[in-house]
């Protein structure tokens, strides 16, 4: 099979993305397929950034893939007339809650954000003002789900008591599987993100490829190939060996 490469949750950091990125090309080419696990934006500084780059990818035919996180969503929705609330959020927490990241991405594109200060109609007209709508266009477009071969992707995973016909969004956005979630006798890998870890680990039946770069770390690709599974480092790559749950 030809290498089939994944970068994990972005939130807003252009820097790591596009290091991750050049690590691909390094590794496989400008024609390599990648698949971005979603979570694009909040938190890092430059939410708008990420969204242009990966824009400008697809449009000069870069083979990506990019999927929609529960941040890209919140991201969206706040982007409608009037502005959406995710209610999957715990009671309290909102996409300017400190720990969600709406603030930093808003401030991305010159829209400052005072909480307790601003009304929510004057933040939402300046985002209406300052946002590109090819940027809210991209947003809408990104998949919940993608196949290929024995491969399953989605954001946070997916629920294998469905078919991939009647997987719910939310469980696409939003999952947190437990410690043995998904059954040994899956017909295929479950590739996601959504919860951050110390680096991308295979997990027997799933992959989790969420490293954490909201919190401080690297970005680090993993490739799907023939020999296993690996971890794109500035040395090459690693192999990722399964730790069976």
């Amino acid at each position: 099979m030809q290498p089939l490469y994944v970068i994990g949750d972005i939130h807003g950091h252009l820097d790591k993305l596009a290091n991750a990125v050049d690590l691909i090309d390094q590794d496989g080419g400008k024609d390599a397929k990648i698949i971005f696990i979603g979570d694009l934006v909040d938190r890092g500084p430059d939410s708008k950034g990420v969204i242009q780059f990966l824009i400008d990818g697809i449009a000069a035919g870069r083979n990506w893939t990019v999927l929609k996180g529960n941040h890209d969503r919140m991201f969206e929705w706040f982007m409608q007339t009037p502005p959406r609330h995710d209610a999957h959020m715990l009671v309290g927490m909102h996409w300017f809650h400190e720990k969600i990241g709406g603030i930093e991405t808003l401030a991305s594109y010159g829209i400052t954000v005072t909480p307790m200060i601003d009304r929510l109609y004057e933040i939402h007209a300046q985002a209406i003002a300052n946002v590109p709508q090819a940027h809210v266009d991209f947003l809408k477009s990104q998949e919940l789900l993608h196949c290929d071969n024995t491969f399953i992707f989605a954001h946070a995973g997916i629920n294998p008591s469905h078919s991939m016909d009647a997987q719910n969004e939310e469980d696409l956005l939003w999952l947190r599987a437990p410690d043995g979630y998904y059954p040994k006798n899956l017909p295929f890998l479950v590739i996601h993100g959504h919860t951050p870890i110390a680096e991308p680990t295979h997990f027997g039946t799933h992959i989790n490829v969420d490293g954490g770069a909201a919190f401080g770390r690297a970005i680090i690709p993993i490739v799907l190939c023939s020999d296993g599974v690996h971890k794109l480092t500035s040395g090459g790559r690693r192999p990722i060996t399964s730790q069976v749950m």
